[in-house]
């Protein structure tokens, strides 16, 4: 098929799940066409997201006026179909917090795009996340352009489902997808159970330079990683009272959280103010290897997160042997299992989650390459490159023989 690929931003270094996604359906014979609504940030730390950046059409990379006579060419063409694409803009910014003037903008981006589409007889558009690119997916679609999908990672879509029109995406589209159980069923809430059969799982997948090979060993250091954007959702204020409590209890543990984010200047100083500059580091944004790296050099991950879909670093994580300590919400208990690869605690426990830390930090090193060893098992059978995609191929060699 000629399938076109549609994000928000693309590529991005949270990103490298729909990265494999896209590759795997081009090592499978299909033509995939990256489209992205903003040009991604210049200085990818990632040589393969830089060569993916030089095959990603961004709708907003050129000029406003390219993209207003691209969306002129488009309402010539077909004046009826743009007409209603107008009316659905309009009707989705209703219950919206963006307005119609964001939602207008969408309709330029689908009309811009549907020129696009065409020249290259894209059959099919499949988005990644269920905001403002499937909102423009469904204004290509209503204009008479090729059928969509989307795959809903959670949590920007369930906090939001109203302002979102979720339901309405999801009855325009020819299928949808959640990245676990608990996400599709969040999905299934906003339409009928009649359309429920739209809904399908399927999970995001796991490099595979974090599956192959055996794991490595646990090291007999007392540090713990924790890996994800510097962001509200992720907990990481708790973490470091949970590393303060602990450290006030006469056990110090090292953690490094590998990521950043708009909480990186309040979480720094909350570090200082609680004296743990010598056991908190904060790396900034890092590669996929240094990732790798540093999971390798702790005995657990730590993801003491309030909402999520399924966090792509705790597959990662446990695909290279190592347990997890998170929280009990969203698609995360579908794959930590406590007791047999990880802890799981109530989503802001700091006390709790200092009590999950100790029994890691003293656990002998075989308990933990025990739990590391089901984890990697675990995480190779329900996250696999072959198996998901091939889910996802299915659906759309389906959708086109119908």
């Amino acid at each position: 098929m000629r399938l076109a690929y549609l994000t928000t931003e693309y590529p991005a270094v949270s990103h490298t799940f729909i990265r494999r996604e896209v590759l795997e359906l081009e090592r499978r014979g299909h033509q995939v066409f990256r489209f992205s609504i903003r040009p991604s940030r210049p200085d990818l730390p990632d040589p393969i997201d830089r060569a993916e950046r030089e095959r990603t059409t961004a709708v907003l990379g050129g000029s406003k006026l390219g993209l207003l006579l691209s969306a002129f060419r488009s309402a010539v063409t077909s004046p009826l179909r743009c007409a209603a694409g107008l009316r659905l803009a309009a009707g989705m910014s209703r219950f919206s917090d963006r307005g119609l003037a964001k939602h207008l903008a969408y309709w330029l981006e689908a009309a811009s795009l549907m020129a696009r589409f065409r020249a290259e007889g894209i059959e099919h558009i499949h988005v990644h996340f269920g905001t403002n690119a499937a909102a423009v997916g469904r204004l290509v679609r209503r204009m008479g352009g090729p059928s969509y999908s989307f795959t809903a990672h959670g949590p920007d879509e369930f906090d939001a489902c109203i302002g979102l029109d979720l339901g309405g995406k999801i009855r325009d589209a020819a299928f949808v997808v959640g990245v676990s159980d608990f996400g599709a069923a969040q999905l299934k809430r906003w339409v009928p159970p009649a359309m429920w059969g739209k809904v399908h799982v399927i999970r995001c997948t796991v490099d595979a330079a974090f599956v192959e090979g055996a794991a490595a060993p646990i090291p007999e250091t007392k540090n713990f990683v924790c890996v994800g954007r510097l962001a509200p959702q992720k907990g990481h204020m708790v973490l470091i009272e949970a590393i303060d409590l602990l450290k006030r209890s006469g056990l110090g543990v090292r953690v490094v959280f590998a990521g950043d984010g708009e909480l990186r200047e309040v979480i720094e100083r909350e570090i200082a103010s609680r004296g743990l500059a010598d056991q908190v580091t904060i790396t900034g944004w890092v590669s996929g290897a240094a990732v790798r790296r540093l999971i390798l050099e702790s005995r657990a991950l730590v993801m003491p997160s309030f909402a999520e879909g399924l966090p792509v670093a705790i597959m990662e994580a446990m695909a290279l042997g190592r347990p997890v300590i998170s929280t009990y919400i969203a698609g995360i208990p579908e794959l930590v299992v406590p007791g047999k690869n990880g802890w799981l605690v109530p989503a802001g426990r700091a006390d709790l989650l200092a009590a999950a830390m100790r029994d890691a930090a003293g656990a002998s090193v075989g308990t933990l390459g025990q739990m590391g060893a089901a984890a990697k098992q675990d995480v190779g059978i329900a996250h696999s490159v072959d198996t998901e995609v091939g889910k996802l191929e299915a659906l759309l060699v389906s959708l086109a023989e119908r």
